[in-house]
């Protein structure tokens, strides 16, 4: 299934007033490409008990996410009369409780990154970890904030994002698969001269540093994660071409080692390690301004498009 937190334009908020409304967040399936199931209402009509959100719908488990599919299934059957995807307005699937990010995990970012961010030039021989706070989360569409005060380096990374569905403390890599929800798109936002400085928090984690999106494809949609072209492009120019079998570290890999102290829950987010192409590692180097649009794209999970606005 592609699941995805959507909205709907509202009534007025204060009725006679005429004032503009919108809808609460509501859990949706993607159908036919792009006709979007409310499955919350499906649900609702069915008398059926499934979670609003997507996070509750996790957190669920396999009872839940068997009641969603089914929904989805007969709601197919009427796809046609269903709203367009572009007639409602995509959040973020879902706000994690923690997003890890994996730094180093393509051989050529290795190599330009340590030619322009004074990273070391050999090859990490574990998984290189950091975090990014839930508050970074922005959803399709929504503005990365450019805050010429804090950083004059914006720079992209598109990354697969694989999703928790099963608590994993002390998982060895051969059971590590048990517990993916599903696959998503982050692009790592970076102030890359924070980094520079030593401010890691600033440098990853400022406000709609990680855009996410635009839906979750469950697990069984994604036969091999680690066979999945990913690119980039900023205002249509592509910047990053490259395919998930070029991680130093794979999905199951990275589970294992995270959770070797840290445990991972329902929810949670690996933003699993950019590609070579980032901003930085260009000749000159580029970097985000206010006025561009940047957009992500992930074989099998669609593609993630986020502008740049100054946030001053």
């Amino acid at each position: 299934m592609r699941l995805l937190t959507f909205r709907t334009p509202g009534t007025p908020s204060t009725p006679g007033t005429g004032a503009p409304g919108t809808d609460a967040p509501r859990l949706g399936a993607l159908l036919d490409g792009d006709r979007v199931a409310d499955l919350s209402a499906l649900a609702a009509a069915a008398g059926a008990d499934l979670p609003g959100d997507l996070l509750g719908l996790i957190r669920a488990g396999d009872r839940a996410l068997a009641a969603a599919r089914a929904l989805a299934d007969e709601a197919a059957g009427a796809a046609a009369s269903l709203p367009a995807l572009s007639e409602v307005t995509l959040s973020a699937p879902l706000r994690p409780g923690k997003i890890v990010g994996v730094g180093l995990n393509y051989v050529e970012h290795v190599a330009e990154s340590h030619r322009t961010l004074d990273t070391e030039r050999e090859l990490p021989d574990r998984p290189v970890l950091f975090s990014k706070p839930s508050t970074a989360v922005a959803g399709p569409g929504q503005p990365i904030r450019h805050n010429a005060d804090l950083t004059k380096q914006l720079d992209w990374e598109c990354e697969l994002a694989v999703v928790i569905g099963a608590p994993a403390f002390r998982v060895a890599e051969a059971d590590a698969w048990r517990h993916v929800f599903g696959y998503s798109i982050v692009n790592d936002i970076s102030a890359r001269d924070q980094r520079r400085s030593g401010q890691w928090f600033f440098s990853k984690g400022q406000d709609t540093f990680a855009p996410f999106g635009p839906v979750v494809v469950t697990a069984d949609e994604i036969p091999d994660p680690q066979r999945l072209d990913l690119s980039l492009r900023v205002n249509g120019e592509l910047r990053q071409h490259s395919n998930t079998r070029h991680m130093l570290f794979g999905i199951a890999r990275l589970i294992a080692d995270i959770s070797s102290g840290v445990t991972l829950e329902p929810g949670d987010v690996i933003a699993t390690g950019s590609p070579s192409g980032v901003g930085a590692g260009m000749v000159p180097p580029q970097f985000l301004q206010p006025g561009d649009l940047v957009e992500a794209t992930i074989e099998g999970i669609g593609t993630l498009a986020n502008p740049v606005i100054d946030a001053r």
